[in-house]
């Protein structure tokens, strides 16, 4: 499903140099293909805003190439954003009330920082629920990233999140729990998915407000779960939309943050990420970090290089098949015009007939 470059974002010449097939607005105007409409909610911070945008695009470009996906990225009041992130957006991105007239196909909402306990506390947790309503009104699917399914879990169900003891972060096997729904169909039954985040929502809590989870990890938890109608909302709390070296960056952001005394210990490696030899090239790094920090020298350059060819990513394909799923049952469900969620004779409340 190619995508089509109907705008000049920065990410789409970045992905046509990557090898993805993206279309030009002439070539797709003729061809005789349906268009879907695909808004994401890029909630991420500058450091990570067009990083996001790449990895939601590369995953939706991946899905089966009979339709013509446009992607609407736009954000929300209460991030905030530096003055060039924040040209970015009035550049490249459309406005929530844009967005609302034109209506979507589907949802996609990316994860977000936080800087207070709870979540109703945050900035933008108006702005994102304002969103959220309009949405399950007015959109065939949506699907949450990380800190979104945490957001609109609580939003829907009243299910808070649970402060971890430490962060979860690295790459965990999951097993499906449910290999009968459409989501999964034609996946494997054991897969890895990265996470990164200091909070969780339980099984026991998805499960007795009646969603559906698919897919779990022994030392994860819950990754893969769903409404209880069967695919209105779409819950990752993993982030199967990860470069390969997205935890390698966060590694490297936490490093400097020990350095420069924002954080009182020392990084501990993502777990299942890094191999033997990786671990031993940090570990080295490490020794050189704590001597600039206490000398006051410069530190280091980071050894990206040495590492960069040790780093796998186990979790992509994975990801592909359940974007393909997804998108593939919204194709099958949608109302052609964008302002319908979904076509003559669909009940919203079990869309899949399950």
């Amino acid at each position: 499903m190619p995508l089509v470059a109907y705008t000049d974002l920065p990410t789409f010449q970045r992905l046509r140099e990557e090898g993805e097939e993206i279309l030009d607005p002439d070539r797709a105007s003729n061809q005789d293909i349906r268009e879907m409409h695909i808004g994401l909610l890029n909630m991420m911070p500058d450091a990570a805003l067009e990083a996001t945008e790449r990895q939601f695009f590369r995953l939706v470009g991946a899905c089966n190439q009979i339709v013509q996906f446009h992607v609407h990225p736009f954000t929300i009041e209460g991030m905030k954003r530096s003055p060039e992130a924040q040209a970015h957006i009035a550049k490249y991105y459309e406005s929530f009330e844009q967005i609302k007239r034109d209506g979507l196909d589907a949802l996609i909402i990316s994860g977000a920082n936080v800087s207070h306990p709870r979540l109703p506390e945050e900035d933008f947790w108006q702005p994102l629920s304002e969103v959220f309503f309009w949405a399950k009104e007015n959109v065939t699917s949506i699907l949450c990233s990380c800190l979104a399914t945490h957001a609109l879990i609580q939003y829907c169900y009243g299910i808070e999140r649970t402060r971890l003891p430490a962060k979860r972060w690295g790459v965990f096997s999951h097993k499906l729990i449910d290999r009968s729904h459409p989501l999964v169909a034609e996946i494997n039954t054991r897969f890895d998915v990265p996470h990164s985040r200091f909070n969780e929502i339980f099984q026991s809590d998805m499960e007795r407000h009646g969603l559906k989870v698919l897919a779990v990890s022994q030392e994860a938890g819950v990754h893969l779960a769903v409404s209880p109608d069967g695919f209105r909302i779409v819950f990752f709390q993993g982030h199967p939309e990860y470069d390969d070296i997205s935890l390698l960056k966060e590694y490297k952001r936490e490093i400097l943050r020990f350095y420069r005394a924002e954080r009182d210990d020392y990084p501990p490696f993502p777990e299942h990420y890094f191999n033997d030899v990786v671990q031993q090239i940090l570990v080295d790094y490490e020794q050189q970090v704590r001597l600039a920090k206490q000398s006051g020298q410069r530190l280091a350059e980071f050894p990206e290089s040495l590492v960069l060819e040790h780093i796998d990513n186990t979790w992509s394909d994975t990801a592909k098949a359940v974007f393909n799923n997804w998108l593939g049952k919204i194709y099958q469900l949608t109302h052609q015009e964008r302002g319908l969620p979904f076509m003559d004779g669909i009940d919203p409340n079990n869309p899949l007939g399950l």
